[in-house]
């Protein structure tokens, strides 16, 4: 009978959260349960692995900087040109995306930081021109972490998690740059307020900025690779001998001197003095001072005596740096789940995630926010610190609301090491500096002012885990959205602000309306539907392809399967067997192919190693000649 079987159908109780933190639990044997040689074993065994993680974290933290020259190789002379455009500095807009595309091409905000205050120093950009191209490179910035957390995409869970923690910079940065923007155009608040500051203030030279992380890393990257970041600023002041330039560094050592010389002039006009002029009836002659450059050892890095183009170098280093990047990250992650287990994990994520006791529970993001601002100020590089802070998320260590305000004192962290730079720089370009350091420092505090003082507009949070859930569903659509996020929009931008403003804004203004159309649709389907017709109050009105990702999922799992089944179908050939049949399995630790002797062989596996399995599916290929398939889940 029915009511028989009630009994045994157990209800759900809740619905669980995605967001939950993991149960990092020790699988081992326990400390009690060890003998004393199990004990020592054991502590050897934590103290390898401690000096193993910090070792990778180094090669870690290297390959970001090899990374960065290596953009720089490939598009650092680009990068230089944009800024020599200064037919579209005036427009803000372009200057944005100009600060964006140039970041995104070096993988440094410091350099075009520096670029930028050259450039002003020189009085070929001015203050309010530089503006936006310093937001573009805030938000250029975070393109690292982003790429970063792509590596974890192995596992669904850590990889919800990373993406969604490293993509909340990119919607904190953007969101400040939505509002602010068009505020500082209007009122130029910014240069204002900086402009005060610096007058203010009767500020002095300083000492050279700290470098504290350069110190460890420089002397292994510099085997490597040595730039001369001088060549992109020349370029960017319209120096046409800098363009037959190379990057990479040759000469490591090199004397200058000044001394007189006889040098030969078009006239007597030419001459130093009068006193100091002569003719020889055929040549004007002068003395005059003569600088010239000695080089006396050169640089001792791989390829200091190579022949290669910057652009082969710059592709070498490339690949080498993605792949030892994604060697180190992936064995950092492993050997962090592997150290923060049991009691470990617990102290771990109770420090770093528990609030003060109430009612002081509102202090410890602004504790964060100094910790985040400080640990960037050591590194010298929020590239470095929210990069490998991504990983910690993604395991289940940080949550996101935590990782939030550590990311805003990053983004802070990052601009008062420019502001020492600046006070470390010479008399003609300190103003200009300080103040390019200010307005960049004044806009991040700006930003956190609109985004996180008040729960409810810390919408980067929601926006950030929202993007990772869609990510983690549909993981080529994170590759997708670093695509049309750091390039493509950019690109389109910038193109369209080469055609002039009325261009800009015939294409730009539709297209940012029903961009905040359908914003405040959604927002209105979600609060208060009641109010609109009925037709409106979901996206059934929109063909599947436009509301939903499935469709350009089904397409791209259509065209991986055809390569999948060429593939399989090349292994039959070479095989002779009837049928191939792959089983997938995926589970928390991972994924997992098996291919046995042919379909109908039987056999079996051990699983024990991945359990909690999510899905298995299996394609068995059919005839090579016929190319039936079928697939199973």
């Amino acid at each position: 009978p029915s009511y028989s079987t009630v009994a045994l159908i157990e209800e759900p109780t809740g619905v669980e959260d995605p967001w939950d933190l993991p149960e990092l639990r020790d699988t081992g044997i326990k400390w009690s349960e060890r003998d004393t040689k199990g004990k020592i074993l054991c502590v050897f065994q934590g103290i390898g692995k401690f000096i193993l993680l910090l070792g990778f974290l180094y090669f870690f933290v290297c390959s970001l900087d090899v990374l960065s020259s290596a953009f720089q190789l490939v598009g650092g002379k680009v990068a230089g040109q944009f800024f020599s455009n200064n037919s579209i500095m005036s427009n803000p807009v372009a200057g944005l995306v100009i600060g964006v595309l140039v970041t995104v091409l070096v993988q440094s905000s410091s350099t075009s930081s520096s670029i930028i205050v050259s450039m002003v120093a020189s009085s070929l950009l001015t203050v309010r021109a530089a503006i936006p191209i310093i937001m573009g490179a805030n938000i250029g910035t975070s393109i690292t972490n982003t790429i970063v957390a792509l590596m974890q995409a192995g596992d669904r869970n850590e990889f919800r998690r990373a993406f969604a923690g490293a993509t909340v910079h990119d919607f904190f940065n953007w969101l400040s740059v939505l509002v602010l923007l068009p505020l500082e155009a209007a009122t130029h608040y910014l240069e204002v307020l900086t402009n005060l500051v610096v007058e203010t203030f009767n500020f002095k030279n300083g000492e050279d900025a700290p470098a504290l992380l350069k110190v460890i890393t420089d002397p292994f990257t510099k085997l490597i690779v040595q730039l001369d970041k001088k060549v992109i600023n020349e370029i960017a002041m319209n120096d046409e001998a800098a363009k037959n330039k190379s990057l990479i560094k040759i000469w490591c050592k090199t004397f200058t001197n000044v001394t007189q010389m006889n040098v030969t002039v078009p006239s007597s006009e030419n001459c130093t003095s009068p006193s100091l002029c002569w003719s020889d009836g055929t040549y004007t002659w002068t003395l005059k001072n003569v600088t010239y450059t000695e080089n006396i050892a050169k640089c001792q890095h791989i390829f200091a005596n190579s022949t290669l183009p910057d652009l082969a170098v710059g592709i070498i280093l490339l690949l080498a740096s993605l792949l030892v990047l994604c060697g180190c990250l992936i064995t950092i992650v492993k050997l962090l789940g592997s150290v923060l287990r049991g009691q470990v994990a617990v102290v771990i994520k109770k420090t770093i995630n528990t609030d003060f006791p109430f009612p002081f529970a509102w202090v410890t993001g602004y504790l964060a926010i100094l910790v985040g601002a400080g640990m960037t100020f050591i590194v010298q590089s929020s590239s470095v610190f929210t990069s490998a802070m991504t990983p910690l998320i993604g395991i289940g260590v940080i949550t996101i609301e935590r990782a939030y305000p550590l990311t805003l004192g990053s983004n802070i962290g990052t601009t008062t090491t420019a502001i020492l730079a600046a006070l470390a720089s010479p008399g003609n370009t300190l103003r200009s500096s300080l103040q390019i350091a200010l307005c960049h420092f004044f806009f991040n505090i700006s930003g956190i002012l609109l985004w996180y003082p008040i729960p409810f507009t810390r919408l980067p949070i929601r926006l950030a885990k929202g993007l990772g859930m869609l990510s983690a569903e549909y993981r080529w659509f994170a590759v997708f959205y670093l695509v049309f996020v750091f390039f493509l929009t950019p690109m389109a931008v910038f193109g369209l602000s080469l055609a002039g403003w009325p261009v800009l804004v015939g294409v730009g203004a539709p297209v940012v309306a029903v961009a905040l159309l359908l914003g405040l649709l959604g927002v209105l389907q979600s609060r208060c539907p009641r109010i609109l017709p009925r037709k409106l109050r979901d996206w059934g009105f929109l063909p599947l392809w436009l509301r939903s990702l499935k469709p350009w999922d089904d397409l791209i799992s259509l065209l991986a399967g055809c390569c999948q089944n060429r593939c399989c179908l090349n292994k039959k050939r070479q095989s002779n067997l009837k049928g191939v049949c792959s089983f997938q399995l995926q589970g928390n630790r991972g994924f997992v192919d098996l291919f046995p002797e042919n379909v109908g062989s039987l056999f079996s596996i051990n699983i024990t190693t991945y359990l909690s399995i999510t899905r298995a599916s299996c394609v068995i290929c059919g005839d090579p000649c016929s190319g039936s398939t079928v697939k199973g889940t």
